[in-house]
């Protein structure tokens, strides 16, 4: 009797921007979201521009949140 040993293939990792970001916002007694994920911003890019982009990126997918503060907002090199 022969066993075959299951093999694996693990995907190569998806293309991933620069940066890592982590946005929160809430409509204080409403509601409040956490998103995460990468970015790589333009040369010349401010940390300011970067939020407005991103926050915008998040609103267009939860227009609800539009008038949402923002809580937290990080944003870092993604290399370790």
């Amino acid at each position: 009797m022969t066993t075959q040993n299951a093999q694996t293939t693990i995907p190569a990792p998806a293309a991933q921007g620069s940066h890592f970001w982590v946005l929160t916002l809430e409509l204080p007694g409403r509601a409040a979201m956490t998103q995460n994920g990468t970015y790589t911003p333009p040369v010349g890019m401010t940390r300011y521009d970067a939020h407005q982009a991103i926050r915008q990126y998040v609103i267009a997918d939860h227009p609800e949140m539009a008038r949402a503060t923002t809580v937290f907002f990080a944003l870092e090199s993604n290399q370790l």
